[in-house]
């Protein structure tokens, strides 16, 4: 009997069935060794040799393999081909005592990838091992050491990462940007023309120049410049100056890497990046996708040719661009010999998946509910949908331009203005793989053309301050600043989240917490490199040398500690919590305790901030600082809705008096009454408003049930 060792045992279910009665496949659950929880488990006099222990939910799993190992023939090393794979492969031949073993690796879940890499055994990558332990130690000595001073300068429970830091970073400097933002106002003029004696044959133009001279956006400033315009151009004659007629294609997109599947499933479903990797992972184990942690675009040979014959058989040779298209990344750090994120066989499409009768066991994991199974589905159809379409024709429309002269009589100013339409020709790639855009119907007209002026109409509007980054855009930031690689994008997205230093709007995009812009600012003055966009990029870098082989490991985690640790001793003595707590709480207090009547003092906990009076330690009386949304009660009409959050960090909305008043609801009151039964209507994560009355007609809608 031979031992195949992986990571699941849904993995070890599906590769089960490749093989025959002389493989036995079991999992380990995961990493089966790691740093000790609780203690530092690094030792830093001695090359920064790490500690490692096995957790006490592994060592039933260390036990039951080992029994395997001492009966098999020989052990299979097949957990996933990346650093965390490489490592936790690594820390099996140390847990089991392995001195004989094989290491294989596969990008997909199948018969002949299983047969293969069986064929092609290797030895453990210990560049790849040497860089995850780079990183694990890094992150620890930023854990481990700054977090304590973080607990002593601010409030107990915060904490530190090399990674999360400068994202919180992004978000905090974003917020700012938009909170000093001052919106310009500008114009903009739009003439409804059509042809003369033909009804019906509308279209719009848009003001381009004047006087030869381009008119840019912000150039029109005010009502009164974009009036005088317009009295122009409503005693006008129009004429058509110039057309260009044009042929324009598009290419298809390249396939999925993780950073992009992840920011396209939050553009199309809202799935967060956790979610997006956790139905991933399901496919991947169940053998429907290849591996969904990688940064590069290679399609192996056999897809190509696979995703060929599909196109040829079921969408016809017009589809066919004729040839195999192949991507490169931009990415310096790619991982070029793994794959892109696609499916492990183009003919299981979409409809064939969702009519299976296995359908729940194919993508749920024997506990999942309807609605998880669906999301697994959906995410397989973008993966099948964007891989197919990276091989198809371009997409190909016919665009038009149209400009047109307009001349006031005995007037020296001229204007043009310009018409653009754009129709589909062929849909190429965008039969499977819509895209959205814009078709704009112009009628057929020639050059001289004279037009009748319909109306002119002039808008207001104000430029815009940049978004607040939702999921998708932060990882397209952390991925073009070179910050984490393609396996850290989630879990930093989900850390900066439950240690509730940003927290999301009703739109879901992220906003810093208090607790966030003070932390933030104290490392950027304190401890600039720990959130340098530069320095951390510079580190990803270092880290990807190692896993080559160009770059031993420990002076990367010397040149970082030993600058690091002198900084630290310096700030412990510089940096006054009193000083920093004051100059980031501004506000006038005039509440006295009630307790013993001295002034209330702004404090910070994790959570952010609260009241405390000034005598603490002899008075212990603290009050939660509650954000009002200067709606009435409806239940006790004697105080406002508040926000407030469960013992768990979830937000909801309920009465100021509470627990006094019961009042809640999870979602936020928009202000306004239901017309059907007057009850508050509330705002949903969905962004739809509805009435918080759960029996009203309009709607089945209910109060929330906090766990506070």
């Amino acid at each position: 009997m031979r031992l195949i060792l992986v990571e699941s045992p849904t993995k070890s279910n599906t590769i089960k069935k490749f093989l025959g009665k002389d493989y036995e496949v079991a999992a380990t659950f995961g990493h089966i060794r790691d740093l000790p929880e609780g203690n530092f488990g690094i030792d830093l006099k001695n090359n920064f040799k790490p500690e490692y222990v096995i957790p006490a939910k592994a060592k039933k799993t260390i036990a039951s393999l080992k029994k395997l190992a001492k009966t098999a023939e020989s052990v299979i090393l097949a957990v996933d081909e990346d650093r965390e794979g490489e490592a936790i492969a690594w820390h099996l031949t140390k847990a089991l005592g392995l001195k004989k073993y094989q290491r294989i690796a596969f990008h997909e879940i199948t018969k002949p990838a299983i047969e293969e890499a069986l064929k092609n055994p290797r030895e453990i990558d210990m560049n790849l091992v040497n860089a995850q332990q780079t990183r694990r130690i890094l992150d620890r000595i930023v854990g481990y050491k700054l977090s304590p001073f973080l607990w002593k300068k601010i409030a107990w429970g915060l904490s530190a990462g090399r990674v999360q830091s400068v994202a919180v970073r992004l978000i905090v400097e974003r917020e700012r940007e938009i909170k000093s933002f001052i919106p310009q106002e500008y114009w903009q003029i739009k003439a409804l023309l059509e042809k003369l004696n033909l009804k019906g044959s509308e279209f719009e133009a848009f003001l381009a120049k004047k006087n030869d001279k381009a008119v840019s956006k912000l150039e029109i400033k005010t009502e009164n410049e974009a009036s005088e315009i317009v009295k122009d151009l409503e005693g006008a004659d129009y004429r058509v100056i110039d057309i260009e007629r044009k042929e324009t294609r598009k290419s298809p997109l390249p396939p999925f890497t993780t950073s992009t599947l992840q920011q396209e499933a939050w553009r199309r479903f809202h799935f967060s990046a956790k979610m997006t990797m956790r139905l991933a992972q399901q496919l991947y184990e169940r053998g429907l996708c290849s591996y969904h942690r990688t940064d590069s675009f290679n399609l192996s040979e056999i897809s190509l040719a696979a995703a060929k014959e599909y196109i040829l058989k079921n969408l016809g040779k017009e589809y066919w661009p004729g040839f195999s298209r192949k991507y490169k990344t931009k990415s310096k750090s790619a991982q070029e010999a793994h794959e892109a994120i696609r499916p492990t066989d183009p003919f299981r499409d979409p409809p064939s998946v969702a009519l299976s009768p296995t359908r729940h066991s194919r993508f749920g994991d024997g506990t999942a509910k309807e609605g998880f199974a669906e999301a697994a589905f959906k995410l397989y159809a973008l993966i099948w949908q964007r891989f197919l379409a990276c091989q198809m024709s371009e997409a190909i429309f016919d665009s038009t331009i149209v400009d047109i002269l307009a001349e006031k009589p005995k007037s020296s100013t001229v204007y043009a203005l310009r018409a653009t339409g754009q129709t589909m020709k062929f849909a190429g790639f965008l039969k499977v793989y819509p895209l959205k855009f814009e078709e704009i119907n112009l009628p057929y007209l020639e050059k001289n053309e004279s037009l009748k002026l319909i109306k002119v109409s002039p808008s207001q509007h104000f430029t815009q301050p940049p978004n607040r980054y939702s999921e998708a855009t932060l990882v397209k930031a952390l991925e073009k600043f070179g910050i984490g690689r393609p396996s850290t994008y989630a879990p930093t997205l989900e850390t900066i989240q439950t240690r509730g230093y940003v927290q999301k709007d009703e739109k879901k995009l992220f906003f810093p917490a208090d607790i966030g812009f003070l932390v933030n600012d104290l490392l950027v003055n304190h401890f600039p490199k720990i959130v340098d966009v530069a320095f951390t990029a510079k580190m990803e870098e270092e880290l990807d040398q190692v896993s080559s082989g160009k770059k031993e490991w420990l002076p990367v985690i010397e040149e970082f500690y030993i600058p690091f640790k002198e900084n630290l001793k310096t700030k412990e003595k510089e940096v006054s919590k009193e000083d920093l707590l004051k100059e980031f709480s501004k506000e006038e207090i005039k509440e006295t305790c009630p307790l013993c009547q001295s002034l209330l003092n702004v404090k910070f906990s994790r959570y952010g901030k609260f009241y405390a009076c000034s005598k603490f330690p002899e008075c212990k009386y603290k009050k939660n600082l509650l954000v009002s949304l200067g709606i009435k009660c409806p239940k006790c009409q004697q105080a406002e809705i508040v926000e407030r959050k469960t013992r768990k960090q979830k937000r909801f909305y309920g009465c100021s008096r509470w627990p006094d008043c019961d009042f809640a609801l999870w979602d936020k009151p928009t202000g306004q009454n239901c017309p059907a039964c007057d009850s508050l209507m509330v705002k949903t994560r969905w962004r739809k408003e509805k009435c918080s009355n759960k029996d009203c007609k309009t709607n089945s809608y209910g109060d929330a049930k906090t766990d506070s």
